[in-house]
């Protein structure tokens, strides 16, 4: 065999080992990279470059060796589910850096962070006095964790008492021009409605790079050409403005009759609609 077809070759070879072992050992180790798993990572690519480069190893002897150091780390993490200790031995601990709106310089020297490190770490939290937190961590991944004071959080609707309506996951049911159609009958939706509401938005499937139906059943959708608007869903502002109107034409009939039975009964449903508005409101609202 040629020698650059032998190095091809083996370089396919153990970038599909080196996928399926990554694969079997999960996601984790793509976005969470503890001490040792960034040691094994480091080791398994400098095996696969040397049987890879140095024609004169034997491939089962690489492909082996990497087996072996695949097997360690999953080996590993199967000890650290079971042992606190082990686990934070392996993987580290995290380190506070403010606690109660101090810093720790203890903490900082120890991981050998600098005060300017510890103010860039902030800023990319979008934190830029250290007096607005109340507490920060570095993870043992690595990852520099933020918790603001109470008065210098983002309000929240729960601390206005407010009730907002949940949200799911929407579904994408066109992409690229095509109907996908297993999240069409995940949300209970059919081909015939998704043209029915194509056909109020005025596009063709066609057209359509991205559709998209929210937790409110509204489809919307982005086209190929930039340069075309597709008008906003309307239902539930439609709805809204409708309920609106029978809420205020009870009252106009309440006001507008002398009989008193007619009377009270179009002030207690304009009164329930009232309530049915305020309900819903958070929903319709858009």
């Amino acid at each position: 065999m040629p020698l650059w077809l032998n190095v091809v070759s083996r370089v396919i070879l153990f970038m599909i080992i080196l996928f399926f072992i990554t694969k079997f050992l999960g996601k984790k180790q793509l976005s969470q990279l503890s001490f040792f798993e960034y040691v094994t990572g480091i080791t398994m690519g400098g095996i696969a470059a040397i049987v890879i480069l140095e024609v004169r190893h034997s491939i089962i002897i690489g492909g082996l060796a990497i087996l072996v150091m695949a097997a360690i780390p999953y080996i590993v993490g199967l000890i650290a589910l079971k042992s606190k200790k082990f686990r934070d031995f392996i993987e580290g601990k995290p380190t506070v850096f403010i606690k109660d709106g101090k810093i720790m310089e203890d903490n900082l020297k120890k991981e050998r962070y600098t005060t300017d490190e510890l103010l860039e770490l902030l800023r990319k939290k979008d934190v830029y006095q250290v007096s607005d937190v109340e507490f920060a961590i570095l993870e043992a991944t690595g990852d520099f964790s933020v918790m603001l004071k109470k008065e210098n959080q983002p309000l929240t609707a729960k601390d206005v008492n407010l009730s907002l309506a949940s949200i799911k996951e929407p579904q994408t049911v066109i992409m690229d021009g095509e109907v996908l159609d297993e999240p069409l009958s995940t949300i209970g939706r059919s081909r015939a409605w998704l043209h029915i509401e194509l056909e109020k938005l005025g596009v063709t499937i066609e057209n359509v790079f991205l559709g998209q139906v929210n937790s409110y059943g509204e489809l919307t959708v982005d086209l190929f050409d930039d340069k075309l608007q597709v008008a906003s869903p309307q239902e539930r502002a439609l709805i809204l403005s409708a309920m609106k109107k029978c809420q205020a034409d009870l009252e106009m009939f309440a006001l507008g009759t002398e009989v008193k039975e007619a009377k009270e009964m179009f002030t207690k449903n304009s009164e329930k609609l009232q309530e049915a508005i305020d309900k819903v409101f958070p929903i319709l609202k858009g």
